[in-house]
C-alpha cells in the first residue's frame, strides 16, 4: 500500500518561512519540520493559481514537480517563474491536460486554480490519485458536485483546504477571539453581507478564431461550449453563469463562509433570493447585476446583497459583513474590523496585517494582493499541519461545500422565485422536485458528472 502522508525528513527552512512557521506554532498549531520532498502540482497557472503556489513556496521548501494549463503562454511563464524560485532551480514538467499530469506523477499536494466549472472534476480526480488538495473557492458550480468532493475526500482520507482564507486572516481571527467569543455583541440576531464592486464584465466582443496557444475545447471541458469571443480567462468567464454562479457564488460565498465560521453556523433552515439583470442589460453577461439573498437560521437572518452599479452603502466597507447584537455591532472586511458598542463602552478597531518586511518579494510580484498574501500563507501552513497531524484544516471541504451550496441554492431560489429548504442528508429540496432537479448541472459529453446517487 502506498503511503501518501508527507515525508518527515528534516530540511533547512528559509528564514522568512521559519518566521511564518514559528508564528503558526505560537498560535497553538504544533508543526513538525517538513521535507522538501513534498511533491506539488499546480492545475491552472493563471494569476491566482500562480499566486497560491508562490505563497506556498515562501513558507515551505516544496518540490514543484509539474504544472498544467490549457494556455501555453500561461504554462511557459509559470514554469519559468517557478524554476527561478525553486532552490533546486528545476523547471517543473509542463502539461496541457491535467489527466496526463496526474497519470505521470505521484503528488503529495495539488493546488487547483482553474475556473469554477472545473473545480469538482479536477479535485476528485486529484484526490483519487492520492493527493491532498488546496482548492480555490467556490468548490463547485452545482450542489451535488460539492457533495461528491466531500465524499471522495473522506473515502480516501485526503485533506482539502478551500481557499476561503478569511478563516486565516489575522485581524478577523482577532475579531472572533476578542469580540464574538468574549460575548461583546450579546445576542446576535441579524447579519448583513454585501459587495458593491463594479466587477461585472459586460461587453459585446465579436466572435474570433481561437488562438493557437489556447485549447478552448479543453478549457471549456464539462461546461457548455460558448462561441469563442476572446480569452475567457482574465475575468471574462466570471460574467457567465455557464462557468460559475455569479457574484453571489464568488464574493458572496467568501462573506457567508466568514460569517458561518465566526458564528459557528451550519446549514440554514431556509434560503430565499430575488434579483436579476436590472440595470446592465446591454452586454452578453448572464449573471445578475442585482441580488438579495436571505439565509434563515433560528432567530437569525443572514442577508446578502450585491449591486454592480451605483454607490456602496458604506464606502469604507464595499465588500463586507456586519454582525448585529443587542450589545454591539461588528463590521468586518478584508481590510479591517470595527466593534461599535451599544451605549457606553470602548470601540475596538484593527487593520489588516501586512508582511512586507518578512516577504519583500511580495512587492515585486505583479497583481499580488498584498493584504491577502499573509492569510494565504497561513492558510497553506494550516493545510500542511492538517496533513501532518491527520486533522481537518480550518477551511475543510465540508465547510466549503456548505458555503458554496448555500449560495448556489440562493441562485436557484432567485431563478424559481420561491424559497427553498434543502435537506443535506437526502440531498433534495424539500417538497420541490423542480428545484431538486437543478442541484445537478448537465455535463457536456464526454465528461461525466462526479455525483453518483
Amino acid at each position: 500500500m502506498v503511503d501518501y502522508t508527507l515525508n518527515r525528513r528534516n530540511f533547512i527552512l528559509g528564514a522568512s518561512a521559519f518566521v511564518t512557521l514559528s508564528a503558526l506554532e505560537a498560535k497553538g498549531l504544533s508543526f513538525e519540520r517538513l521535507s522538501k520532498n513534498i511533491k506539488v502540482g499546480l492545475i491552472g497557472a493563471g494569476w491566482y493559481g500562480k499566486s497560491d503556489l508562490f505563497r506556498l513556496m515562501q513558507v515551505c521548501d516544496v518540490n514543484v514537480v509539474a504544472i498544467c494549463d490549457v494556455d501555453s503562454r500561461h504554462l511557459q511563464e509559470a514554469g519559468r517563474l517557478v524554476g527561478e524560485r525553486q532552490h533546486s532551480g528545476q523547471i517543473p514538467k509542463l502539461y496541457k491536460d491535467y489527466r496526463k499530469m496526474l497519470a505521470d506523477h505521484q503528488f503529495d499536494l495539488i493546488l487547483i486554480g482553474t475556473p469554477d466549472h472545473w473545480h469538482a472534476r479536477q479535485a476528485i480526480d486529484a484526490i483519487r490519485s492520492g493527493a491532498h488538495i488546496y482548492l480555490q473557492k467556490p468548490v463547485s458550480v452545482d450542489v451535488l458536485e460539492g457533495e461528491a468532493i466531500l465524499r471522495y475526500a473522506r473515502k480516501y482520507n485526503r485533506k482539502v483546504q478551500v481557499g476561503t482564507q478569511r478563516r486565516s486572516t489575522a485581524h478577523l481571527i482577532d475579531a472572533k477571539k476578542q469580540i464574538i467569543d468574549q460575548g461583546l455583541l450579546g445576542k446576535i440576531s441579524h447579519v448583513e453581507m454585501c459587495c458593491y464592486y463594479h466587477m461585472r464584465k459586460n461587453g459585446n466582443p465579436a466572435l474570433e478564431q481561437v488562438p493557437d496557444f489556447l485549447d478552448y475545447e479543453l478549457w471549456t471541458g464539462p461546461a457548455p461550449l460558448r462561441p469563442y469571443d476572446g480569452l475567457p480567462h482574465g475575468g471574462w468567464w466570471r460574467t457567465f453563469m455557464e462557468y460559475g454562479n455569479g457574484i453571489t457564488g464568488d464574493m458572496g460565498m467568501h462573506m457567508f463562509d466568514t460569517v458561518r465560521w465566526l458564528l459557528q453556523l451550519k446549514w440554514p433552515k431556509k434560503i430565499s433570493a430575488t434579483g436579476g439583470i436590472y440595470v446592465q442589460k446591454e452586454g452578453k453577461s448572464t449573471i445578475a447585476d442585482t441580488q438579495t439573498a436571505v439565509f434563515e437560521y433560528d432567530e437569525l437572518n443572514c442577508v446578502w446583497q450585491h449591486r454592480t452599479w451605483g454607490n456602496p452603502v458604506d464606502p469604507e466597507y464595499p465588500w463586507a459583513f456586519i454582525i448585529y447584537g443587542d450589545k454591539g455591532t461588528l463590521k468586518g472586511s478584508v481590510m479591517k474590523y470595527e466593534f461599535i458598542p451599544v451605549g457606553k463602552g470602548t470601540p475596538i478597531k484593527k487593520d489588516v496585517v501586512y508582511e512586507r518586511d518578512k516577504f519583500p518579494a511580495d512587492l515585486e510580484e505583479p497583481r499580488i494582493e498584498l493584504h491577502t498574501a499573509p492569510a494565504t500563507r497561513q492558510h497553506l501552513l494550516d493545510l500542511l499541519s492538517a496533513i501532518e497531524h491527520d486533522r481537518l484544516p480550518v477551511a475543510d471541504i465540508e465547510e466549503g461545500y456548505i458555503s458554496t451550496a448555500c449560495c448556489i441554492l440562493a441562485n436557484i431560489s432567485m431563478q424559481l422565485n420561491r424559497p427553498l429548504k434543502y435537506d443535506p442528508l437526502k440531498k433534495i429540496c424539500i417538497d420541490d422536485p423542480e428545484a431538486t432537479q437543478l442541484l445537478k448541472r448537465p455535463y457536456r459529453m464526454p465528461w461525466q458528472h462526479p455525483y453518483m446517487s
